[in-house]
């Protein structure tokens, strides 16, 4: 009698504990700020991730225990109220917590965020992605030897600094307005077999030697390819020309 009962309790203690971890996966803690708590987003939009998928959110203030967390740290998953909020997963094993960080980030969770209104007007919206821009781009060349080599070899044909602008030639363009092109890097950067450099310009364990019969033009431009490194990292560093609207090219 006494060890079925010790079998029988064992079960029932087992049974417990399914049944909490059941009921765990179906609830978890959202930290929220005060101001967000307040805008009435979470009034909003949680009862629709509890519709589609059966489990409930406890919100609960910054501090408290927690499985998910809206703020500054994490994914960025909307912006509004002069900020970005970012959601943090504090405890990715719980499933719960999991789904509604799957669900705030696709098509639903993001519709529900949209959708919600204040009197007509819509103060929350999807994050911008940044797009990356030369300035965000690592360049580890040496600006200022960059600078000298572009003086010395480009500025023949290029005005490559301010206060050289009676330097170059008048149809060729300057650092400063080629600096406006979207592929400016990528142009710097391979310019030696652009035309009309490929004509005169060698890059030490690149470019083939001039043919014999079909010398350099003009005195060769020699260059190394940390030479290049150091010209993108000078023309990363100099602000484009203004000219109203970027250059677009062939």
């Amino acid at each position: 009698m006494l060890k079925w009962s010790l079998a029988a309790a064992f079960l029932l203690l087992a049974g417990s504990a399914n049944l909490a971890s059941a009921t765990d996966d179906r609830q978890f803690r959202l930290s929220v700020p005060d101001v967000l708590a307040e805008s009435g987003l979470m009034k909003y939009m949680l009862p629709r991730f509890t519709l589609k998928t059966q489990v409930r959110v406890e919100l609960v203030s910054p501090g408290q225990a927690a499985e998910v967390a809206l703020g500054e740290s994490g994914t960025p998953v909307f912006a509004g109220m002069g900020r970005t909020w970012s959601i943090d997963v504090l405890a990715p094993e719980h499933k719960g917590a999991s789904r509604f960080a799957t669900w705030i980030t696709d098509t639903t969770g993001q519709s529900a965020i949209t959708g919600f209104r204040i009197d007509g007007n819509q103060p929350f919206a999807l994050p911008v992605e940044k797009e990356e821009t030369a300035e965000d781009r690592f360049y580890d060349g040496d600006r200022l030897r960059g600078q000298q080599v572009s003086r010395v070899h480009c500025g023949r044909c290029h005005v490559t600094a301010r206060g050289d602008e009676g330097l170059g030639i008048g149809s060729t363009p300057s650092f400063f307005a080629l600096r406006t092109f979207e592929d400016w890097d990528v142009r710097f950067s391979s310019f030696y077999v652009l035309k009309p450099h490929g004509a005169f310009t060698q890059i030490e364990d690149v470019t083939e030697p001039f043919p014999e019969d079909r010398p350099s033009p003009i005195a060769p431009m020699e260059l190394t390819l940390d030479d290049i490194d150091a010209i993108l990292a000078y023309v990363a560093s100099i602000e484009p020309a203004a000219l109203g609207a970027p250059l677009t090219g062939q």
